[in-house]
């Protein structure tokens, strides 16, 4: 078989066929796509693959050509034809395969529209020495479904990082903004101390400078969270420390009559202890909030061979579509006056941790956040 890739209408160069540590993000994209050309091209009697999709690292189409052995190449005037797009119509359903008639191509040509992302629609072309059966169509549309799912979720996944960095940004510019009134009341609050007599005012500035140096430790490990390096890892109780953060809820769970209930075993991971008790900070006061009075929420974890899954779930009125697919967005937020960092931030300190976060709702009502977690680091 022979590989083409074009990074433009006037470019064709040859990539890599196997993917190496250490890849880019094009490169894990150009893979995946790849991998299912092989596929298609094992399975069916095709003489040619196209894969068109849209690289968002490099904010271009890529396009990936592939010829089945012993085939010619297609000359200059069909792979412009191609690339032109021109036989490209809105009348094209989105996942359905449909028999392109054109004069420029051969006989037995069929495409595939995967997906229409601005200006750049994604998609794929089949060349046959016959006509496909019907069964073998549909088992195309299922293959152009999966295909369409994966650059889905990985354009999510990069919109998602997009984001995380920008938050990282403004948090990080805010930190620094509030660094210099924070100091200044520090040393106004340690003068106090130094000279007020003991008594009632004392105590108050004494309340002052510790509450600063609490707000100022607290600053910095936000504007750290999003910076992997600076992760402080150490063999951590996993169930201690969502006690201790309970703890702090105990007021508010009081209030509302809500229990927490967790497995009574534990488990020992590698993490950040501040970092991830921010998380669990963040998911359990976001399922206090929506969790209604007398209720019960559940956190349970389950350690497999490499990954240690971890849930949290409430019996809450449960997510809009609209939120689930904006739940992690910076800024966002369902509740009032809320600022949609906690989640945002939650997301990327998992993100460090080499491990994933996701939410969904649940078929017997209430959401649930759920956390995968190595149990082992990788380097």
């Amino acid at each position: 078989m022979s590989l083409q890739t074009t990074t433009s209408a006037t470019s064709v160069q040859s990539m890599p066929s196997r993917v190496k540590p250490g890849i880019t993000g094009s490169t894990q994209l150009h893979s995946l796509c790849q991998l299912q050309i092989e596929q298609l091209l094992g399975m069916f009697p095709l003489t040619c693959v196209q894969v068109t999709y849209y690289d968002p690292h490099i904010g271009a189409q890529q396009h990936l050509i592939r010829y089945c052995d012993g085939q010619p190449q297609f000359d200059r005037k069909i792979l412009d034809y191609l690339l032109e797009e021109a036989w490209l119509s809105d009348a094209l359903s989105v996942l359905t395969l449909v028999h392109l008639d054109s004069k420029v191509l051969p006989e037995f040509a069929y495409a595939c529209p995967l997906a229409q992302r601005d200006l750049h629609p994604e998609y794929f072309i089949l060349f046959t020495c016959e006509p496909l059966t019907q069964a073998q169509e549909q088992t195309i549309q299922k293959y152009a479904a999966c295909l369409a799912q994966h650059l889905e979720l990985y354009q999510n996944n990069w919109r998602q990082k997009s984001e995380i960095e920008l938050l990282e940004q403004v948090v990080q510019r805010a930190g620094h903004q509030l660094r210099n009134p924070l100091a200044l009341i520090a040393l106004y609050a340690e003068n106090l101390c130094l000279g007020l007599p003991e008594g009632k005012a004392h105590e108050q500035a004494t309340i002052i400078r510790e509450t600063v140096a609490d707000l100022n430790a607290n600053l910095t490990e936000l504007i750290y969270c999003g910076q992997a390096e600076r992760l402080r890892y150490s063999a951590q109780d996993l169930r201690l420390l969502v006690t201790e953060v309970i703890s702090g809820l105990q007021p508010w769970l009081d209030k509302k009559h809500i229990c927490i209930a967790l497995p009574d075993h534990s488990l020992t991971l590698m993490f950040d202890r501040l970092q991830m008790k921010q998380v669990f900070d963040n998911l359990l006061n976001n399922a206090v909030y929506f969790s209604p009075e007398g209720s019960t929420i559940r956190c349970r974890w389950r350690s497999f061979q490499t990954e240690v899954l971890i849930e949290v779930a409430d019996q809450g009125p449960g997510m809009s579509q609209q939120d689930l697919e904006n739940l992690f967005t910076p800024f966002y937020s369902q509740r009032p006056g809320g600022t949609g960092l906690g989640l945002a931030i939650a997301k990327k300190i998992i993100l460090d941790h080499q491990g994933s976060l996701w939410a969904q709702n649940l078929p017997i009502g209430g959401a649930q956040f759920s956390m995968s977690l190595p149990r082992s680091l990788n380097s």
